[in-house]
């Protein structure tokens, strides 16, 4: 084994000197970008800000794992008269034994990898292998799904509040104008996000143009 790309690929070098790179049959890691990071490849494993850094960790390790068990190692390449010789990218598609252990096998078994959705002769015991890793919260599986917590609405200034005013019972101060009535506000009049949200909430014409992406999220710099 020369190098080691990632959890799922690898760089290896054959008896006759060729090399080739090869990607494991029927498993896949996570990726090592958190922007390609994909949650919804991972089932029970919503789709989140913590779950992606979750993903992207266990990327990290299934790499991490990958070089230590196999970099500079002897292994067997086997390929798989079940399934394609070669990817949509060019790598040849093989199973590597370290001795007789299955490597892509073990990906599954210690929580590295999920089961690829593919067909490969050894489809059955990978998605038992997978099934036991989730069911037991291994690696990659031991992600506690928080529960959704029931938004908060808010609340509408109460007309004719004067300047300086609370806006009727929210505990956020709307300070005053520094603008004319076409262009009141502007986010520097503002100590929080919470207020420059308050007056957006109350008027989405947005006159001051508080939401300068149109995300509905006011002032996102304070």
């Amino acid at each position: 084994m020369t190098r080691v790309i990632d959890g799922d690929t690898v760089e290896v070098e054959f008896a006759g000197g060729e090399t080739d790179t090869v990607r494991f049959i029927g498993v896949d890691t996570p990726e090592t970008s958190l922007g390609d990071v994909s949650p919804d490849e991972y089932e029970g494993i919503p789709n989140t800000q913590t779950a992606r850094d979750h993903l992207y960790n266990w990327g990290q390790q299934a790499s991490e794992y990958a070089t230590n068990q196999l970099e500079g190692e002897t292994v067997r390449v086997v390929t798989d008269d079940e399934s394609d010789r070669r990817g949509s990218f060019g790598r040849l598609l093989a199973y590597i034994y370290v001795g007789d252990s299955n490597f892509n096998q073990q990906l599954l078994e210690d929580g590295y990898a999920r089961v690829y959705d593919s067909s490969f002769s050894l489809r059955e015991d990978f998605d038992s292998t997978e099934e036991e890793a989730r069911s037991n919260d291994v690696g990659v599986w031991d992600f506690e799904v928080e529960e959704t917590a029931t938004p908060t609405p808010t609340p509408t200034p109460e007309s004719g509040s004067g300047d300086g005013e609370s806006d009727g019972g929210s505990g956020v101060e709307t300070p005053t104008p520094s603008g004319d009535a076409s262009d009141p506000y502007d986010c520097s009049d503002f100590d929080s996000q919470e207020a420059a949200q308050q007056v957006l909430d109350s008027d989405p014409s947005d006159p001051s143009g508080l939401d300068a992406d149109d995300d509905d999220v006011a002032c996102e710099s304070l």
